[in-house]
């Protein structure tokens, strides 16, 4: 039997996250969770979490958005976690069963001191909603860099610089000049080279493999930075899963401009694939700023593109 658990990652104004200590008496005791609880029968996701949130910190929640599902099977129990990222709510949260709180960074928490189905939560925490691949200008270092710094301006967190039409000291010098652009921004850069990507590693702040790269790994590399994957379907999700990467990439999930009789996987499918992992997906193919919430609605971290954030 699955326990369904509405769960919330509170936020106040400075992003930092409240987290709530279990006690020691109780499974996994002793560590720190989302704040939630199990959903009664009858209830709603939204109510459970709603209720739960009364009941445990004293709190109304005003504003929240789905975050991230998770399954996770402990050995003695499965539980099904629906977490969601509460932007607003009313009252000051109290600990009004004992529990001990906390409110953390997201890069402050450190996944051993949380139970396993937790862990994925924070890596979703650490990652923005909207995700920019770079366009195809890169031969033109200054047109590629205003058009970074313009994209940036619509607010990505997250840049990758796919450029494989340069050689290795050519893209080093437009990774060093988009590396200072993205830092000004508070965005993160990640590399993504053909050939030998895991060369790179500690250039930038991260890295995205292939899909072909991705299934030549047996182990997550020990790397500093974030690791994310290109994936078409759910075997290669299963493997980023495995290796516990911080996101994958699924597409193509809607006809593109370049693609446009393509088959792809429609947000139904979408939705299903993502469901069967834990680990933060992002769609891709056929993305615009428009579909944000559909994709969130189907359990996505966010979206990813070129044409929907890259400046003219």
């Amino acid at each position: 039997m699955t326990t369904h658990v509405a769960a919330a990652a509170i936020l106040d104004a400075t992003g930092r996250v409240l987290v709530t200590k279990r006690a020691d008496h109780r499974h996994q005791g002793g560590l720190w969770e989302f704040p939630g609880g199990k959903r009664e029968q009858g209830e709603s996701t939204e109510q459970a979490l709603a209720r739960e949130l009364e009941e445990e910190l004293g709190i109304q929640s005003l504003r929240s958005e789905p975050l991230i599902r998770i399954r996770h099977d402990y050995g003695d129990r499965r539980v099904l976690l629906d977490v969601y990222r509460v932007t607003a709510y009313q009252g000051v949260p109290k600990g009004l069963e004992g529990q001990p709180l906390r409110w953390l960074l997201p890069a402050e928490m450190e996944p051993e001191a949380f139970p396993a189905a937790d862990r994925p939560v924070i890596s979703a925490l650490r990652l923005p909603r909207r995700y920019l691949i770079s366009g195809d200008d890169a031969t033109q270092p200054a047109q590629f860099l205003h058009r970074l710094h313009k994209a940036l301006e619509a607010g990505p967190g997250v840049v990758q610089l796919r450029a494989h039409r340069l050689i290795d000291p050519v893209y080093r010098d437009l990774l060093l000049a988009s590396l200072e652009i993205c830092r000004a921004k508070g965005a993160k850069l990640l590399v993504n080279r053909p050939q030998r990507a895991l060369d790179w590693a500690g250039e930038a702040d991260g890295i995205h493999l292939t899909a072909r790269q991705l299934a030549a790994l047996t182990e997550r590399p020990e790397i500093d930075g974030l690791l994310g994957a290109s994936c078409h379907n759910p075997s290669e999700l299963h493997q980023a899963e495995g290796l516990q990467l911080d996101y994958a990439l699924l597409s193509p999930v809607l006809p593109t401009a370049s693609h446009p009789h393509a088959p792809c996987l429609g947000w139904d499918r979408f939705r299903d694939w993502v469901d069967r992992v834990n680990v933060p997906v992002y769609a891709l193919g056929g993305m615009r700023s428009a579909h944000l919430r559909q994709a969130m609605r189907s359990g996505a971290q966010g979206i990813a593109a070129i044409g929907a954030f890259w400046g003219n």
